[in-house]
């Protein structure tokens, strides 16, 4: 898949969802309950254990049903490894200028973490297709709202501190998806295998997406 048709999931659907936990072996029920529940773009970071085996095995189960990525991707080495294992998109908690042109090589999405206007623009003139504002859990709607203002033509996409409370605040501030982890996939729902309950925190995402882009 190229770069522009997984950006072009990623911003009509308006979510992604980032996959931690201590193994992999539950992950691929949680991308298919995610997936039920109408979230199709998902990360799993390399902060799993066997994290390229994990994309593998979620890869080759679902294939294009979802738009697999990679994040905590802190090296091209790394990026370059979740690309061959079938990451369409990559995510990084900072700006690495070689990360990004590792991604561009392959023609595949790359959204750095940045947090400060500075390291914002500089992710974006160096490439990224959707700057990841991250920490946003310290930040809030009201600090992506400041940054769109000088910034408008930058893609936001806010990471740390989306909920359910908070995530109709961040897209009126104009984030353009959601980088959602615990709140979504909680990490109690996925040590008690609950998939029932990941599918409906998806569906209630994706209502507040819809329905706030309907009334904006």
């Amino acid at each position: 898949m190229s770069k522009d048709a997984a950006i072009k999931r990623i911003l009509d659907t308006g979510i992604v969802a980032v996959l931690r936990a201590p193994s992999g072996e539950a992950l691929t029920d949680v991308a298919e309950a995610l997936l039920a529940g109408g979230v199709e773009a998902i990360e799993v970071t390399f902060t799993v254990p066997g994290a390229h085996r994990v994309i593998e095995h979620v890869a080759a189960k679902l294939g294009g049903r979802i738009l697999l990525g990679a994040g905590t991707v802190l090296d091209p080495e790394t990026a370059r490894i979740a690309l061959l294992s079938g990451a369409e998109f990559i995510v990084a908690p900072t700006v690495n200028l070689d990360v990004i042109r590792m991604c561009r090589r392959y023609d595949k999405a790359v959204m750095p973490g940045a947090l400060t206007p500075t390291e914002v623009l500089a992710a974006w003139e160096a490439g990224a297709d959707i700057v990841k504002v991250f920490p946003s859990d310290i930040t809030g709607p009201g600090y992506l709202k400041a940054l769109r203002g000088p910034l408008p033509q930058v893609r936001l996409m806010p990471t740390g501190g989306v909920n359910l409370e908070t995530a109709a605040d961040f897209l009126r501030a104009g984030a353009c998806a959601l980088g959602i982890g615990g709140s979504l996939v909680e990490p109690k729902a996925v040590a008690n295998r609950d998939m029932v309950r990941i599918e409906a925190l998806a569906r209630q995402y994706v209502e507040i997406v819809q329905e706030t882009r309907q009334c904006g």
